[in-house]
């Protein structure tokens, strides 16, 4: 979780400094951006939310899985396995986007994808791991971050 809140927070920290002192990177619809920007960061917090609702007590912020947990397969994570984290990226691409900066979008963006790519990696093998076949065939039916996607 650690590299997940360093990548995310220093990104967009550094998100905000680049959109200040780099305006050679500005995009040419701001207005636009920034609308789009505010649309994201809300939907990725409604996302978030409606998260943490689905799993319950299962929604922990460390890579903790039981051996009786149930797998959940209903609202977003029907299609989804991981919404919440797809949340997370809305939220900081929401804010990047809304400064109205490509350079800030993609510094937000990309240290926060690997750090999720980095988490997801491990998460997956410990519900393996742990829930086993029920979880492969989880897999089989979902994409990671973007429904039909990814």
């Amino acid at each position: 979780m650690r590299a997940v809140l360093v990548a995310a927070t220093g990104g967009i920290t550094l998100a905000f400094v680049i959109a200040w002192f780099w305006r050679s990177a500005e995009m040419e619809h701001a207005t636009a951006a920034y609308i789009l920007g505010i649309v994201s960061l809300l939907s990725g917090g409604f996302l978030r939310r409606h998260c943490f609702r689905q799993l319950g007590a299962s929604f922990t912020f460390d890579v903790r899985v039981a051996p009786a947990q149930a797998i959940v397969d209903t609202g977003a994570y029907r299609f989804v396995r991981h919404p919440s984290y797809t949340a997370g990226l809305l939220m900081g691409g929401g804010i990047a986007l809304a400064l109205g900066n490509w350079l800030s979008v993609a510094v937000a963006l990309v240290p926060a994808l690997l750090a999720y790519a980095y988490r997801i990696a491990i998460e997956e093998r410990a519900l393996l791991t742990t829930l086993g076949p029920a979880y492969a065939n989880y897999m089989k039916r979902t994409t990671r971050l973007i429904p039909f996607l990814i």
